[in-house]
């Protein structure tokens, strides 16, 4: 489906097959609230986790992004640099489509899109996904970093005090979006430490 004019602003966002798909629901259904017009495009793997993670489907899934696009489909209006967006989110973002994105080598639309946000300069935040890093997830990851990416692991904030799972992913989500200057009103903010009486 491609996307049509409009003066709303634009974020793309990937879905990659790594654990964690949660995340990439939890940033579409927030985005639709903050009125930012989706441009969706999950990868094949990812079809496999949403139906090992979640009770959603991936109709519902796509039903939650304004537009969403065929891994396959290369000719998207989001392979196009002069396709104006905010940037891009990859939530969760695999070791696959980091490396891929780390050396340009673009094999799908996912992570020619994400390409495409670097080479403009535009922000691209990837919520990678994976434990133990070797050195070669590592040397992957400072690489997209000295491209200008930002490295966002969903780490849990336990200064928080999290009491459920949605919590926990509700704060990563909204930290995730403060990296597009986004308020969320997902994030239970650290106020410093309280003066004594």
């Amino acid at each position: 489906m491609s996307g049509s004019p409009t003066s709303k602003p634009r974020i793309i966002v990937g879905i990659s097959g790594a654990s964690g798909i949660v995340y990439g629901i939890e940033a579409l259904k927030t985005l639709r609230k903050l009125d930012i017009e989706t441009h969706l495009v999950v990868s094949k793997s990812a079809k496999v986790t949403l139906s090992q993670e979640s009770s959603v489907t991936i109709n519902e899934l796509l039903e939650l992004a304004d537009y969403h696009y065929a891994n396959a489909d290369i000719g998207a209006c989001i392979s196009s640099g002069s396709y104006q967006t905010l940037g891009m989110l990859v939530a969760p973002c695999s070791i696959k489509t980091l490396s891929e994105v780390a050396t340009g080598v673009t094999s799908s639309l996912l992570s020619r899109a994400a390409d495409v946000v670097l080479k403009e300069r535009r922000k691209l935040v990837l919520m990678v996904r994976e434990t133990p890093l070797h050195a070669g997830h590592l040397e992957s990851m400072l690489r997209v970093t000295n491209m200008g990416a930002i490295v966002n692991p969903p780490v849990p904030a336990f200064y928080t005090r999290p009491k459920t799972l949605d919590d926990m992913v509700q704060q990563s989500v909204g930290r995730a979006l403060d990296l597009f200057g986004l308020e969320s009103g997902l994030v239970n903010r650290w106020s410093g430490n309280q003066p004594r009486q």
